[in-house]
């Protein structure tokens, strides 16, 4: 035994607590690649084989040879918390910065110059902050002993989850000193991306690298998973290597299959039935687990649903605060509630060695995706559960994220021409929104794109151009596109395989060593219930059948909109605001988000618009929501904002509202210049530019508002997305006299 092998060993068996602990195949290869060789290595192996506990020990064993701290790059917050809690235990002295504790910044800095720091954990977006990138990360780089990627299947854009700082990396690796080792490391990734991740640690550094990330010898230039050179090894854990300009990359990589996991599907007609299979049989699932949505309303509607019937579960979303997620993330790993409802924001690294299940209501749009959700599940005990429960709407959803991390080429150059007029001045994010006609989560992604091609740089202040000529690489666009097409197929050929299941998730891994699993219901037979109570379904029925959500007023108006010609600022008075409204559902939600759906399907397509009137139980399910509504003073009438889409459908709603309430359909606000212009979607500053001036209070509807003066009326609309066409007519209203103006859209867009 080497004097590092002993040193590793003594470690690992601390951080496990066990006198007769030992490395599995290839953890120890990985830690003497980075100890003793000071190389790159791309470790590709299953959940669960101890990804963490290589650059743990590699760290101890650096530092005690002199070295820095080591640099870790973690992507979500719960990742985080669990490899802080990870380090104490291996007693590694682990901190972070994230956005979750900005008043610990000033307690880590201080402990990183006083050299009393192991590990520091940072966000790829941290790296690009701009006093974190300019103040604290040089003198950071002077020091760093180990720099670890975890999850780097998100560098490549032919991963599951790519995210553009990741790309970032190559430019961190760049500046560090020569002989500092990296480790990347990853469950999830095929050959193509492992092809793509250990192309880029190759470059970064590389004396003849031209900067670009897509520079020859990425597998972009020739799409193809299997090109020479590929780091890929034929399923054995021993490593292979890639050598680019005198830089050299390991790759370990070893059988992906999870003994543990019991896999299967069940293929139910629709979310009623889906839910009432979940309120069946949820008692019957093994110990505690997380049941995967595609969506928020999703997640927050079925946790809802299981909590009124008794399962204590929590929904756990993007849109969750921190401070409740991380509570939740405790419960579920104290066995303190049967499950957390969640969407994809319940991912990569989340450790309860003893989940019990992993069951989803909709499948992810890859199975890549698919195996490292999966793989939350049996890491550390014998049986573990996998369902999944496929929905029809599966395909809409994909095929909505499929683009939404591409750039548009008229977006791109529309921002970076913002930028460059702006005169090399920074602009922020709030006041591009005002430049170009992009909401501010793409906006946000496409100027990290930028960022990353090198076209724009983040600045105190905001962003500027860099004046460096940037080119939209369509092909590669394309390329992306036709593989998520392709992977979608896949997860669908996954759901109808009459194959061994584990197999088809490591084949899709390219992992060459996938055999039968013999536990799936392939491989024996449907160890799950097919069954629904029929108590169950009526009472999913009835939850899905709930109506009415909350429709919140526009407050303020959008920055930089009077450089739209609007001449508005700050607060909308309050003399000209609506009152808190209400709509039937969202489209995402699981009830009447369905045949809502199916109604706008149109909406922002070239299609012609279907129009009809309500059906008669659309029209009960909205009066419904009047019944329930709650509102302090009942309206005196009815008017409803024209709708060039869906006239027929915004009038019969309007005039059946007029007619259970007994109340008068005052008629419609006028179009005027020519109605709204642009499309639906878009930034609130040019949504509001695109609707203003355009509709007005005619001479019919303003004599016929003179005999409810004092009173509040209800103003009726189809589709509320950005909610400035009903704050406009709103303000329309109140302007001629209106005392209050209660707000009804049959749907939210979300």
């Amino acid at each position: 035994m080497t004097d590092t092998r002993a040193a590793a060993l003594e470690i690992l068996r601390n951080l496990v607590g066990r006198d007769d602990a030992d490395f599995h195949e290839g953890q120890f290869e990985a830690i003497e690649t980075l100890v003793d060789q000071r190389r790159r290595a791309l470790v590709v192996q299953r959940t669960g084989w101890g990804k963490s506990a290589v650059y743990f020990v590699a760290t101890l064993l650096l530092r005690r040879q002199g070295a820095g701290p080591t640099i870790l790059v973690s992507p979500l917050l719960a990742l985080m918390r669990d490899q802080v809690a990870a380090a104490a235990r291996a007693g590694v002295r682990a901190v972070s910065i994230n956005s979750a504790n900005p008043h610990e910044w000033a307690e880590v800095q201080q402990q990183l110059q006083g050299d009393e720091v192991d590990v520091l954990l940072v966000s790829p977006e941290r790296l690009n902050n701009p006093k974190f990138r300019d103040e604290q990360l040089p003198a950071l780089l002077t020091r760093v002993g180990l720099l670890v990627v975890d999850e780097a299947h998100c560098i490549s854009d032919w991963g599951h989850d790519f995210r553009p700082d990741y790309r970032r990396l190559r430019d961190l690796i760049a500046q560090m000193p020569a002989g500092v080792p990296v480790l990347a490391t990853t469950a999830t990734a095929n050959s193509r991306v492992v092809t793509d991740v250990a192309a880029q640690l190759v470059t970064a550094g590389s004396p003849h690298s031209t900067g670009s990330p897509h520079s020859t010898g990425s597998p972009h230039s020739t799409g193809s998973p299997h090109s020479t050179g590929s780091p890929h090894s034929t399923g054995s854990p021993h490593s292979t290597g890639t050598t680019t300009g005198g830089t050299e990359v390991v790759t370990i990589r070893g059988p992906l299959a999870r003994a543990s996991l019991r896999l299967g599907v069940l293929r139910l007609p629709d979310s009623r039935t889906r839910l009432a299979w979940l309120l069946s049989h949820i008692d019957e699932l093994p110990g505690s687990g997380i049941i995967y949505t595609l969506t928020v309303s999703a997640a927050e509607d079925t946790a809802r649903l299981l909590r009124e019937a008794g399962h204590p579960v929590r929904a756990y979303t993007g849109q969750t605060d921190t401070a409740e997620r991380e509570e939740s993330e405790g419960m579920l790993k104290r066995n303190e509630v049967k499950a957390l409802v969640a969407t994809s924001a319940l991912g990569m690294g989340f450790d309860k060695p003893d989940l019990g299940f992993v069951l989803h209501l909709g499948a992810p749009s890859s199975p890549v995706a698919y195996y490292q959700q999966v793989g939350r599940a049996g890491r550390a005990t014998e049986n573990a559960d996998v369902l999944l429960l496929p929905g029809v709407e599966d395909e809409d959803i994909w095929q909505y994220f499929a683009t939404s991390s591409m750039p548009s080429q008229h977006k791109a150059e529309a921002v970076i021409g913002a930028l460059t007029d702006h005169g090399g001045a920074p602009l922020s994010t709030p006041a591009l929104e005002a430049r170009v006609d992009l909401k501010r989560s793409p906006l946000e992604l496409l100027l990290k794109v930028l960022d990353v091609d090198g076209a724009v740089r983040r600045v105190t202040g905001g962003w500027v151009s860099t004046g460096q000529p940037w080119l939209y690489d369509r092909e590669r666009y394309e390329r992306i596109a036709a593989a998520r097409v392709n992977e979608q197929q896949a997860m669908l050929d996954y759901e109808r395989t009459t194959g061994c299941r584990m197999e088809f998730l490591q084949r899709a891994l390219d992992d060459d060593t996938a055999v039968p699993c013999g536990r799936c219901d392939n491989c024996t037979m449907a160890w799950f219930p097919g069954d629904v109570a029929p108590e169950m379904a009526s009472v999913a029925a009835a939850s899905l059948d709930r109506v009415g959500v909350a429709l919140e007023p526009r407050a303020q108006w959008p920055t930089g909109v009077a450089s739209l010609g609007v001449n508005v600022r700050g607060n909308i008075p309050a003399g000209e605001r609506m009152l808190p409204g209400r709509a039937l559902a969202r489209l995402t939600d699981l009830g009447w988000g369905g045949p809502l759906r199916g109604l706008f399907a149109t909406q922002t397509s070239d299609a012609p618009p279907t129009d009809a009137p309500a059906s008669p139980a659309l029209i009960q399910a909205c009066i419904r929501v009047l019944a329930e509504w709650g509102w302090d003073e009942r309206p005196a009438a009815v008017v409803s904002v024209p709708s060039r889409r869906h006239p027929l459908l915004v009038g019969s709603v309007a005039q059946a509202f007029a007619d259970a309430g007994r109340l008068p359909w005052l008629g419609s606000l006028d179009l005027v210049n020519g109605g709204p212009t642009g499309t639906a979607g878009g930034n609130s500053a040019y949504r509001l530019a695109n609707v203003w001036d355009h509709f007005a209070v005619g001479s019919e509807l303003a004599a016929a508002l003179e005999a409810v003066q004092g009173r509040p009326i209800l103003l009726v609309d189809d589709l509320a997305d950005s909610r400035w066409t009903l704050t406009v007519a709103g303000r329309l209203l109140r302007r001629q006299g209106v005392a209050a103006v209660l707000p009804f859209a049959l749907a939210l867009k979300s």
